[in-house]
């Protein structure tokens, strides 16, 4: 029997245990109590595969380690089981953590990132040990608990483990289809600087009839951001850009052979226009190459429903810089301050809210090639490589400190998954044909 009518024969049982899994909700940003129960549930299905598993503690939420099979040659997998939280709760169709199928898709907050694709590969474990006997290589899981609040505890766990860690390369977090439907590989993710700016006016909120004399915190902030990034969509942060290393040879190339489709984009983001007007290839190579300077959030004042004349008495911003080789975010915090000091705006408090520096595994290397490979066994010659994923991850603990090649492969997700999102969901047909894919990337790297 081929393996995609196996599994589809298998579908109840497969989804069945991914519905279990996703109806903890893990979300690592609160204090329920879910996630010794939800990491040991991660466990009970890797020591039922065949793995030696165990719970390892860290500062904070748990790490699940494991290993199986034998042989010199090692592959690290990735894979967190927190969560986001699920709000607004009013815009899901259905209880994020009740697991529905509408039209082929499978909603429940987590499925696209990244109970699915955790699971998804323990499934793959179990069904190639039923179908090959025993691993000719050591597969390592380390699956943390923090992903989603930054994993704060993540780096002095690596540290630590560095040894335990040892591998040959590393199948990181889960990739994502195109708009087109193809697969991705992904050989390295942005950093993160992520801060809040915030500017205090008068003790209290006064009447707006003081609006011009008081000192307006929400201006404040609004002058300061103009003077990060211009209305020509430039990064006017001093320094910033002459940071940033340029992008190799290699990684230009593998940019020209992405059948970027930015007419699906736009129709997927629901807008007519990407930002000042991107198209093709530049809007691709901006996306992927370039680091970026966002807004994530504002507050000030009155946002309730109706009127209210004030002068706010403080307001603050949220933003994420995303960064490329040759920037680390401590130096960008730096330079921020340093920054707006030069304009006279050192009133203005940054606050260091996290950090991730940029990680990169070069195109070409084998592991790459070897993903590749597993989607066309699966009949998929559509794969596409490439450099970075637009997102940040603590994957420069693994590329980076431990020299390890890592790489973001299986589709679970899709252009539609709304990652972060309510309506979070994966097509069911895509979560199936991921753990065929990681059966053949298994075979693969193991040498069959």
């Amino acid at each position: 029997m081929e393996l995609a009518e196996r599994l589809w024969e298998m579908r109840g049982e497969l989804l069945g245990e991914l519905e279990e899994f996703l109806r903890m909700p893990s979300v690592s940003a609160r204090e329920d109590g879910a996630f010794r129960e939800c990491a040991g549930w991660v466990l009970e299905r890797l020591e039922e595969a065949g793995a030696r598993a165990r719970m390892m503690e860290t500062g904070g939420h748990p790490v699940v380690y494991a290993e199986v099979g034998g042989g010199e040659r090692s592959l690290l997998s990735y894979g967190h089981y927190d969560v986001q939280p699920p709000e607004p709760l009013d815009l899901w169709e259905s209880d994020p953590f009740e697991p529905t199928i509408r039209d082929g898709r499978l909603y429940a907050r987590g499925v696209a990132d990244d109970k699915g694709d955790v699971l998804a590969r323990i499934q793959a474990l179990r069904i190639y040990l039923q179908e090959h006997g025993e691993l000719p290589f050591r597969l390592k899981f380390l699956i943390e608990g923090e992903e989603e609040v930054g994993s704060p505890n993540l780096a002095p766990f690596v540290r630590e483990n560095a040894e335990l860690l040892s591998a040959e390369a590393c199948l990181w977090e889960g990739s994502i289809k195109d708009e087109a439907g193809r697969p991705v590989i992904f050989c390295g993710t942005k950093g993160l600087a992520y801060v809040e700016l915030r500017a205090k006016g008068p003790s209290h909120d006064l009447h707006s009839m003081y609006g011009g004399v008081a000192p307006n915190p929400a201006w404040r902030l609004v002058q300061a951001l103009r003077t990060i990034k211009n209305e020509r969509g430039e990064i006017t942060l001093d320094g910033f850009m002459e940071l940033a290393e340029p992008p190799s040879r290699e990684d230009l190339e593998a940019i020209s052979r992405i059948p970027f489709d930015d007419a699906a984009l736009r129709a997927a983001w629901g807008v007519e226009a990407l930002d000042r007007d991107l198209s093709g290839r530049e809007a691709l190579e901006e996306m992927l190459l370039k680091p970026t300077a966002n807004i994530a959030g504002m507050q000030s004042g009155y946002t309730g429903p109706g009127s209210k004349t004030i002068v706010p008495s403080e307001a603050f911003v949220k933003m994420d810089f995303r960064l490329v080789a040759g920037q680390s975010p401590s130096r960008v915090v730096k330079l921020l301050r340093e920054h707006l000091r030069r304009r006279g705006m050192e009133d203005i408090e940054v606050v260091d809210l996290h950090g991730l520096e940029p990680a990169k595994t070069p195109v070409n290397a084998p592991i790459v090639r070897l993903a590749r490979e597993a989607w066309s066994d699966l009949g998929r010659d559509d794969a596409l490589v490439y450099p970075t994923i637009g997102g940040s991850g603590p994957t420069s603990l693994i590329a980076t400190e431990l020299g390890i090649p890592t790489i973001m492969a299986g589709n679970v997700a899709d252009s539609q998954s709304r990652i972060h999102s309510p309506n979070e969901s994966v097509r069911v047909e895509d979560y199936l044909e991921t753990v065929a894919y990681f059966v053949r990337l298994f075979e693969r790297f193991g040498g069959r």
